[in-house]
């Protein structure tokens, strides 16, 4: 039997690619069950075409996911797994007007439709995979790590134990450097939260033992860097008191929490395997049309490319009139093609000269990034995201947005392989 998902906040599919593979592998181990795909800010629902392109007979629901919880509950199934990538968004917490008892998140932050899921849910998921950027474990500035630790009241409430990392990519041999937080959590229904529970030394989950530690290896715990706590389960108290006094959030790259103690850990990745570059992502140039190239006009005007990508140290005035020093460092002009690339960001599209696009030089011309390398740099498909109607801006835009797929793949493989062990251990027993 497949594991069931319910890929939330699906966006273009990268989770949906990352377990079963695109096209569907016969041998997936997972089985996407339901998906929605809801951009609120836009008329248009970009994303949410491709994903129905792609996926043309799936359960998938492209409507707002408060509203689909609120009215149509009924149509989301159980599943034994939930993933999703959602926005770094402020998840303090209130008390409801009507009833002093009852907590209310803000209106379209993600993460309270996901707790709401599982509240509601009477057959819980085991299981959950979660994405997010990394500033996650270290915000909101004015109370450090608070909206983490809200996050893992809530789970640590509904009964999960939670493991998390950031992950850079790049370090574990991808073409992208993108660093993001991933975190699994196991339902307290499910083995893997006794085998935690169970664990003497809960260090040895986030060094060897855990389910991220397996499919992305560490060298090392750094040594007195090693913290632990307790989270409390009134989330009011952790939304409104949580690190008041301390300048650093609590939380490190990794870190483990089960029954309200977490352990957290500054961790080094290790890895000895082939390291994909931006060079290998390239196309022929001669398939590249005309467009993407860079012109010496543009390269030296007035606030072209030379000058965003270069160092600045200069007088700036604000629309006000107000006065100010600016500087900053210069950039890699063009970016290097022997490493992986950097982070590509939403407003990678587009010809108008930028800071923070990819500029390459090939066969002896400058130029920007196609589509389907900036698709190739988070591991997707060649062509994913083509479709009549969508414009390349729009498509580069979607791999701003998108994780990397190699990441899900590898840790949905850790984690089927190990319910796998453990239900074979089961028939023997």
């Amino acid at each position: 039997m497949p594991i069931r998902v319910i890929e939330l906040f699906a966006g273009v599919g990268g989770f949906r690619i990352g377990l079963e593979g695109y096209p569907k592998r016969e041998d997936a181990n997972y089985e996407v069950v339901w998906s929605n795909q809801w951009e609120p800010s836009t008329k248009t629902q970009h994303a949410n075409r491709v994903y129905e392109n792609r996926w043309p007979n799936s359960n998938h629901y492209g409507a707002n996911i408060e509203e689909v919880i609120e009215n149509d509950f009924y149509v989301i199934p159980d599943h034994d797994l939930l993933v999703g990538g959602f926005p770094c968004q402020d998840y303090s917490v209130a008390t409801t007007l009507k009833n002093s008892k009852g907590l209310i998140g803000k209106k379209g932050v993600l993460w309270w439709s996901i707790e709401a899921i599982l509240r509601r849910k009477e057959q819980k998921p085991k299981y959950l995979m979660l994405e997010n950027v990394d500033r996650l474990l270290k915000s909101p500035s004015k109370q450090r790590g608070r909206d983490f630790a809200v996050m893992l009241a809530s789970l640590n409430n509904l009964g999960y134990a939670v493991e998390w990392r950031v992950i850079n990519a790049a370090e574990y041999g991808m073409p992208q450097r993108r660093r993001r937080v991933f975190f699994l959590a196991y339902h307290k229904s499910s083995d893997l939260f006794k085998r935690i529970e169970s664990t003497v030394n809960k260090e040895d989950w986030l060094d060897t033992d855990g389910i991220i530690a397996s499919a992305f290896p560490i060298r090392e715990i750094l040594s007195g860097l090693l913290h632990s706590g307790t989270i409390g389960n009134d989330l009011i108290q952790v939304s409104e008191k949580f690190n008041l006094v301390g300048k650093d959030s609590p939380f490190a790259n990794s870190g483990l929490m089960i029954n309200g103690e977490f352990i957290t850990a500054k961790t080094i990745p290790s890895f000895g395997g082939p390291m994909q570059t931006l060079g290998d992502m390239l196309i022929d140039s001669k398939d590249v049309p005309e467009e993407f190239f860079i012109t010496k006009a543009d390269i030296t005007k007035a606030k072209g490319w030379k000058y965003l990508k270069g160092a600045k140290k200069e007088v700036r005035q604000t629309k006000e009139g107000f006065k100010y020093n600016y500087s900053e460092g210069s950039m890699i002009f063009p970016d290097a093609l022997d490493n992986a690339s950097r982070t590509i960001i939403t407003g990678e599209g587009g010809a108008s000269p930028s800071r923070f696009k990819h500029v390459v030089e090939q066969d002896g011309r400058l130029r920007r990034l196609m589509p389907v390398e900036l698709e190739r740099l988070n591991m997707f498909p060649d062509n994913h995201t083509q479709l009549e109607g969508i414009s390349d801006t729009k498509r580069a835009f979607f791999m701003g947005n998108a994780l990397v797929v190699g990441i899900v793949e590898k840790l949905g493989q850790e984690l089927a392989r190990r319910i796998h062990v453990i239900e074979s251990q089961k028939e023997f027993v």
